[in-house]
């Protein structure tokens, strides 16, 4: 890699021994994720990574956690469905969960109509149904609004 002088810079992620890999993000999406999972509050080593090669999709994103976190499916898979989460132990993956667009979000979005009930219902969750998979339109269960 060169810097803007155009010397060598070393690049380097060490390998992760226990943790978990949150693979193919699209391009770009890597740092909603980071926001989305709050992982600037961990204690935990995280690295981000951006506009990495890729043979499948040319450039993507990839995001390295240490230690144990719960990480939610359904809004990775609602962010990017094509997401990989990668479990690491003692140096070995251990587990492959390859996210999906979900059917229903549940508190992962908010109903942005001011009239819905959940804006005046706190304890009520926020839920939205998928109603067009083509173009990723999900409705709220109590009013229709689009998320």
């Amino acid at each position: 890699m060169s810097n803007a002088n155009g010397s060598s810079v070393e690049f380097r992620v060490d390998k992760l021994e226990n943790g978990f890999v949150i693979d193919h993000i699209a391009a770009g999406s890597g740092v909603r994720i980071y926001k989305h999972l709050k992982l600037d509050e961990l204690k935990n080593g995280v690295a981000l990574l951006q506009n990495v090669r890729s043979e499948k999709y040319g450039r993507k994103d990839l995001i390295k956690i240490e230690g144990n976190l719960t990480v939610d499916l359904d809004m990775l898979g609602y962010i990017d469905p094509n997401i990989t989460v990668v479990v690491v132990r003692d140096g070995e993956v251990i587990d492959k969960k390859e996210t999906k667009l979900p059917d229903k979000l549940v508190n992962i979005v908010n109903c942005k109509n001011p009239r819905c009930i959940t804006s005046t219902e706190a304890e009520l969750t926020q839920e939205f149904n998928l109603t067009d998979r083509a173009n990723r339109v999900y409705r709220c269960t109590y009013c229709e609004q689009s998320a």
